[in-house]
């Protein structure tokens, strides 16, 4: 079961996920996997999600090739209008370098399990919870995780967006770890206080 998402929620308070592919059987699919978890609407393709897309959805989980309005076009319209979903793209197109410039949050080869895609949803919802910066390490080590499995070892010795991410994702954790050493030391002062 997914965790509680503070006021964002619909009235019930199930979270609201999107399902975006041309292929109809496919997002039909993904609906039945996650219906009992989770309000999950369907689109046929790119126009049609942003259509339904609002502050309602919390996942968004967007095929990467489509007819029209490709999937990373959808992708940047989500971004560019600020919706606060996280993004899942699932698709059989093999990542390269392409990838690091893409705002999604997750990203999965087609096929996927029932398994796998009611995980990375859950995942996704709960990353919801998290500050920006913890956000932002969640997507960029996703990325490191997906062009490590697609790239010959000796491919990521030499790929400069591999390097790039890898650097991105330190910077992130050096400014998660200088926010924990912060709290730490307030939570100490706070103790060594006389009230």
């Amino acid at each position: 079961m997914p965790p509680e998402r503070p006021s964002s929620d619909d009235a019930e308070g199930t979270p609201t996920v999107l399902a975006v592919d041309d292929d109809t059987d496919l997002a039909d699919t993904y609906a039945i996997w996650l219906d009992q978890e989770y309000d999950v609407q369907t689109a046929y393709g790119g126009e049609e999600a942003l259509s339904e897309l609002d502050e309602d959805v919390d996942v968004v989980l967007l095929d990467r090739r489509m007819p029209g309005m490709s999937g990373g076009e959808v992708l940047d319209r989500i971004r560019e209008a600020g919706y606060d979903c996280r993004v899942a793209m699932l698709t059989a197109v093999e990542p390269d370098a392409d990838i690091v410039e893409m705002g999604f949050d997750d990203y999965l080869t087609k096929p996927v399990t029932r398994e796998e895609l009611v995980e990375a949803v859950n995942d996704l919802y709960t990353r919801l919870t998290l500050d920006d910066t913890l956000q932002e390490l969640y997507a960029t080590t996703s990325k490191i995780a997906v062009l490590e499995s697609e790239l010959p070892p000796e491919e990521q010795q030499t790929s400069d967006a591999l390097s790039r991410l890898h650097e991105h994702a330190n910077a992130l954790e050096s400014q998660t770890q200088a926010r924990m050493d912060d709290l730490d030391d307030a939570e100490e002062a706070f103790r060594e206080a006389d009230f």
